[in-house]
């Protein structure tokens, strides 16, 4: 057999996509940080899954109608960068078999080429010893090999065969990988998949049933609980500045706002300083304002009085009015959508008026069909996504890619803090095109530290850790290691705190409670009397607590 159709090419992706399902856990065993989040052999699953149920859904298997849904299923269910790198590649593959009825091997050969120029476009600053290494090194094979190709079956196993000898080396070029003792796992997924498929082709009987995938889960903000608000009114306010606003005078009225309230957010610039804070005497805080400046956008809400109104509606008939107010109402200017993990965090992304929540981030990568999904929930002409981890920033640069309609800025911030920080630098009175400047500019001034477990023994950054170590991992690599989390969280302080350090922040999760976190602050007030330290509820699953710096 010298040739694929539609059908048997249809039969040998359901393969390999299955062939990564069995093998998904072990491939996250192959990831360098031994961290028990969303990993690549999940993120590449929950991909392909995308299309394995498009292509179910063929009736009739012809090879343009298979090429339309593994192209559509795996982009829009692409998460993770393995997974956005996975369906670029399919996505360049099926281009190039779209109108074909058969492939040979030079068909083949052309469609994996254009699926490796297709992955290396879409990533911005490609790195050799990863997933696109390995599809570059069958590509290339195929293409040598597939003129004097006389016989598929062999030509398959030498494409094969180079993948797995490509894959073998690429700890050589990737110091990371050398030092973990293992192959790069997006690769070997990659050759997982294209295993499996050879499988089929050669007429191995496969189970073709899956189990599915999971979403992200899109949350509309709503109110607080009644019993939950503290302060009852949520006021904000820009301060037109009519005299210099100095660091002296920003640290004194935060100092004045905390007596009124709490969620304050003060962030001064040259001419205007944007005011956020809930209290029970919105009057307080205005007086005081004005004493630096006029006032403009002057907002002030009564989040009881909202809470009130909501419980007396009936569920469905509020949701059928929000639907029909979206629709009649006009877009606004700008809009946010921030990824987020647990509901402390949500609370705080809330409180700086994002309008959808990602529910997702490091344990679960939202996939580009969960940002689409909260794209169309957000009427607004341009739409800031923040997608606060660096393995979903390709996801939502893909989102934008795919949206047609509204204007797209991703900010990539590579984790919450970061998110945070941007829009909490987001300044109406500014352009699109100033704000995007200066929320990437300000994300860079901040470094995160995460304390979380082990779930494997390895050996990275010079550093042997066992299972159920803590770990404190930065943005650049491990900080430290330990058995204590307040230890290790101190240790990873101050690995990142400088001479310029103003503010560190602390965000305590599952494992880590209130009264912890703030005796870790006491003790990194004294350590650094220079710093302002901050103890926020995060909420988050699986780290203890998440520290930023900046």
């Amino acid at each position: 057999m010298n040739t694929i159709d539609a059908k048997l090419l249809a039969r040998m992706f359901l393969a390999g996509a299955k062939n990564l399902e069995v093998k998904k856990e072990w491939i996250n065993e192959l990831n360098v940080f031994p961290v028990p989040d969303g990993d690549t052999g999940t993120n590449m699953t929950l991909t392909i899954m995308s299309a394995v149920k498009e292509v179910n859904n063929l009736e009739d298997v012809q090879m343009t109608s298979l090429a339309k849904a593994i192209s559509s299923g795996s982009l829009r269910g692409a998460r993770g960068n393995s997974g956005v790198i996975l369906s670029q590649l399919l996505r360049g593959f099926t281009k190039g078999i779209r109108d074909l009825e058969e492939l040979d091997a030079v068909a083949l050969a052309r469609a994996v080429d254009k699926g490796v120029e297709t992955a290396y476009k879409a990533v911005m600053k490609p790195k050799e010893g990863t997933i696109l290494t390995v599809a570059r090194g069958v590509a290339d094979k195929a293409l040598e090999l597939a003129e004097d190709a006389e016989d598929l079956q062999t030509f398959l196993e030498d494409v094969l065969e180079e993948g797995r000898r490509v894959l073998a080396k690429t700890p050589d070029m990737l110091p990371v990988l050398k030092e973990a003792g293992v192959v790069d796992s997006g690769g070997q997924g990659l050759m997982v998949v294209l295993e499996g498929a050879f499988d089929a082709f050669m007429g191995k009987e496969v189970d073709l049933t899956f189990d599915g995938g999971e979403s992200a889960k899109v949350v509309k903000i709503t109110p607080q609980a009644e019993a939950d608000i503290k302060f009852g009114y949520c006021t904000e306010f820009i301060i037109v500045l009519n005299k210099e606003f100095t660091a002296e005078d920003e640290v004194d009225f935060k100092a004045y706002l905390s007596s009124l309230g709490d969620s304050i957010v003060c962030v001064a610039d040259d001419e205007v300083v944007k005011i956020h804070v809930h209290t029970n005497d919105p009057g307080l805080a205005i007086q005081r304002a004005l004493t630096y400046g006029s006032l403009s956008r002057i907002k002030i809400d009564n989040m009881r009085e909202e809470h009130q109104e909501k419980l007396i509606k009936d569920a469905e008939k509020i949701a059928a009015q929000q639907a029909e107010e979206a629709a009649k109402a006009p877009k606004k200017e700008v809009g946010f959508i921030s990824v987020s993990i647990g509901e402390g965090f949500g609370q705080i992304f809330r409180d700086l008026g994002v309008d959808y929540l990602i529910e997702g981030g490091q344990t679960m990568n939202p996939s580009t069909e969960d940002m689409l999904n909260a794209i169309s929930k957000v009427n607004a002409e341009h739409i800031f996504i923040l997608p606060n981890n660096k393995n979903i920033i390709l996801a939502a640069n893909q989102a934008k890619a795919l949206t047609k309609d509204k204007d797209i800025i991703v900010i990539p911030t590579k984790t919450v803090p970061q998110g945070i920080t941007a829009v909490i630098n987001y300044v109406p009175e500014k352009s699109v095109e100033d704000n995007e400047k200066d929320m990437t500019e300000e994300i860079t001034r901040v470094k995160t530290g995460q304390i979380t477990y082990a779930v494997r023994d390895t050996h990275i950054d010079d550093k042997e850790i066992h299972e159920g170590d803590i770990m404190g991992i930065g943005d650049h690599g491990m900080l430290a290691v330990g058995k204590e989390v307040a230890a290790v969280a101190k240790e990873t302080v101050e690995q990142m705190v400088d001479d310029e350090t103003e503010l560190i922040s602390i965000y305590y999760g599952e494992g880590f409670t209130e009264e912890e976190a703030e005796k870790l602050a006491g003790e990194l007030e004294e350590q650094y009397d220079y710093c302002d330290v901050e103890v926020n509820c995060g909420g988050q699953p699986i780290y203890y607590c998440i520290i930023s710096v900046e």
